[in-house]
């Protein structure tokens, strides 16, 4: 390991990254060590599925347990050891998103953090515009089912908290996203039909960026790649894996297996196929609010 050179320098890179490069560290230097994660495990006190969930990046550090892993590593070299530090801290910080903590599952708070890291990001939408792509008043009336007005706190809050998140389209970095949509999301008039038109106005301005792309499946295509919903994130930082995205009524899939990535990866090559084109589906956009 040479902490110089390592992923993770970069400020920009958020604390839920920063921890998954760490524990994918201390994954291969156990391995390289030949240690089990049971072996592991008993050396600071914990359950061989702490381990598990560290070296997936799925929990928070303490500095005493990353370095008493160094320790039995046979990691010794202090810039090794202080760089491993320096990350424990940088990825306890909070993200920006605590202040949400509240509305937010806790298996929805790692997703952020990758969103944020991302630099492709690639979407399947069968019920909604995706949230990186709606309008404030969309997102009001989806958070409050149906009511595009309603100014309670908490769709409030959910609402702030959406358009935080597409910051990053307009940040210095903004990831390449490709989206394909169920042509069932532009029937569906969430909040009325004047909603709907502003937020085709909003499709139709993202898709003149060069790293956004808008694609449509068409009725008679619909359901046949893939029956759910799902993202695909690929990142820039070499230690982070790339991450196949599947939500459920209670919580959501995080998969890393290249077994896994390679099914949803042809999923999603398929429904570019079978979607119309970018400037086809701009055609489609255009049509549809003409109609409304």
């Amino acid at each position: 390991m040479a902490p110089i050179d390592l992923p993770g320098s970069d400020p920009g890179t958020g604390p839920t990254a920063r921890r998954m490069i760490l524990g994918t560290q201390l994954r291969r230097l156990r391995e390289k060590a030949g240690i089990t994660r049971a072996t592991a495990a008993w050396e600071i006190r914990a359950s061989e599925s702490k381990i598990s969930r560290m070296e997936l990046g799925r929990v928070g550090f303490k500095e005493r347990d990353v370095t008493d892993l160094l320790t039995m590593y046979g990691v010794h070299d202090p810039a090794e050891r202080a760089w491993a530090v320096q990350m424990v801290k940088e990825s306890n910080q909070p993200g920006w998103w605590q202040p949400y903590n509240d509305l937010v599952p806790s298996w929805f708070d790692n997703y952020i953090g990758l969103e944020e890291a991302a630099f492709r990001i690639r979407t399947y939408e069968l019920m909604f515009v995706p949230g990186l792509l709606q309008t404030e008043r969309y997102a009001r009336a989806v958070v409050s089912h149906g009511d595009p007005d309603s100014r309670d706190e908490d769709t409030e809050r959910k609402v702030g908290l959406r358009m935080r998140r597409q910051k990053v389209l307009t940040g210095p970095k903004p990831p390449r996203v490709w989206a394909v949509l169920d042509a069932a999301v532009l029937e569906r008039p969430i909040g009325g039909a004047g909603v709907l038109r502003e937020q085709i106005d909003k499709l139709l301005e993202l898709t003149e960026l060069p790293h956004i792309a808008l694609q449509v499946v068409p009725f008679d295509l619909s359901g046949f790649a893939a029956e759910s919903a799902f993202s695909l994130l690929q990142f820039a930082e070499p230690d982070l894996p790339n991450i196949a995205y599947v939500e459920h009524l209670n919580g959501a899939s995080y998969l890393e297996k290249p077994e896994d990535l390679e099914v949803y990866g042809r999923a999603f090559d398929r429904l570019t196929v079978d979607a119309e084109t970018p400037d086809r589906t701009r055609q489609m956009l255009l049509k549809k609010r003409a109609e409304l």
